[in-house]
């Protein structure tokens, strides 16, 4: 398995620019010096399964239980804190989190399986189920996301001018070959703070769910909506709607969905001839894990310490958040979906990329891993950068598309 990160000797994935190496254990390998009890939350966390590790047996359903009930708790958490005030304002951003990361859960995992029909394998279930996450997210309706998302991101126009990502990348993001990636990573970090650029993405959102929305999207966002902005300002608690509710609906949402982006697939280097196939595909996309290789038990006392204090710092700050907020649910093993996008042990995601990597991986090449969200934004980029330019010139995407160029809208 190829492995590419900052810590590790990778083979080259086809297509692909070669990332940097150093020698270092694999981080989740060391994990291993941790409690049995810790085993599973290290998998959970990292994104990473031990080989021949047993899975929980996750459901479709325990999904979607979780994720709701991660929205519903934020919500209440937040609006407690708004409402006793004093010191417990310090639990709003709580609030934030654990509604976001329902938010995302429900978009990430539940909307995008629905839209393969995937969700519970029942058409009718699966679009009523994106029908009301539609509805409730403000995200581009069910149907036309369906639609785009299968025809132009998983088929023969992935990471084509075609595909949503890379139009998001070109126009949203107004990233394109030839910047440095320190170009990048300044028009990406401007992004995240301008208010225009969140005021486009929002209006984007909410044309998108409109256009071409069914009538059970429709009546089921204004009866939401419009009730509860109704009974706010009835009440006097607009306030807190707009804070417990739409800041992590629009604001961090979006922040979220921008740094996802940034990691979710890789640009072919240029003048590559094979454009199809298991090799090819399987190289624009890798799973992104999260965390940092165990301190070594035979550094000195006081250097180990230091390390300890460290990884534990690194833990909490970077790769929690990065973890929880962006790289929600199975986003971190997106490379397994891109293999079986019908899998029906999608629910089990961890342990079915594992699973396959025990079984050979069969008929495909090796996975291939990055390890941390910042590497991780840094390698994608690093791949736009050395694309071709002609290919991806943002002034042919209205000669090769119909698709409206909603200002960042993928995911």
């Amino acid at each position: 398995m190829a492995v590419i990160n900052s810590w590790a000797p990778s083979a080259r994935p086809t297509g692909q620019p070669a990332p940097p190496q150093t020698a270092s254990p694999d981080p989740r390998e060391t994990m291993r010096r941790l409690p049995r009890l810790l085993q599973y939350p290290a998998t959970l966390f990292t994104g990473k399964a031990l080989p021949g590790q047993a899975s929980p047996g996750w459901t479709p359903g325990f999904h979607l239980a979780t994720a709701t009930v991660s929205v519903v708790l934020g919500t209440l958490v937040g609006a407690l804190a708004l409402t006793l005030g004093h010191g417990l304002l310090v639990l709003l951003p709580v609030g934030w989190a654990v509604t976001l990361h329902g938010m995302r859960n429900l978009r990430m995992m539940i909307y995008h399986q629905c839209s393969h029909r995937n969700m519970y394998r029942r058409r009718r279930l699966d679009r009523a189920i994106g029908h009301a996450i539609s509805s409730l997210l403000v995200i581009q309706n069910f149907q036309r996301y369906s639609r785009e998302h299968v025809r132009d991101h998983h088929a023969a126009q992935h990471m084509t001018l075609k595909d949503p990502t890379v139009q998001a990348f070109l126009v949203s993001l107004q990233l394109h070959p030839g910047m440095t990636r320190r170009q990048m990573w300044r028009r990406l970090l401007l992004k995240l703070v301008s208010p225009r650029f969140h005021f486009n993405f929002t209006v984007s959102r909410v044309r998108s769910f409109w256009s071409e929305s069914a009538r059970s999207e429709k009546v089921s966002a204004l009866l939401l909506y419009g009730t509860a902005v109704t009974a706010s300002v009835l009440t006097g608690a607009w306030p807190a709607l707009l804070v417990v509710w739409f800041v992590p609906l629009f604001p961090l949402f979006q922040v979220s969905n921008t740094l996802r982006l940034c990691v979710k697939h890789t640009f072919p280097v240029p003048g590559i001839q094979t454009r199809h196939g298991r090799a090819y595909f399987s190289s624009l996309t890798n799973a992104i894990f999260i965390g940092d290789a165990l301190p070594s038990p035979d550094l000195p006392l006081a250097r180990r310490a230091g390390a300890w204090a460290r990884w534990t710092l690194r833990l909490v700050f970077l790769h929690a958040p990065s973890r929880y907020l962006v790289l929600t649910g199975d986003t971190v093993v997106h490379d397994f979906h891109h293999r079986y996008p019908a899998a029906p042990q999608w629910a089990d995601y961890l342990f079915a990329r594992q699973q396959d990597i025990d079984a050979g991986h069969q008929g495909w090449p090796p996975y291939h891993e990055v390890w941390g969200l910042i590497p991780a934004i840094s390698y994608a980029f690093d791949s736009l950068s050395a694309a071709d330019a002609e290919e991806y010139d943002v002034n042919r995407l209205k000669a090769v598309s119909r698709r409206e160029l909603f200002a960042a809208f993928d995911d």
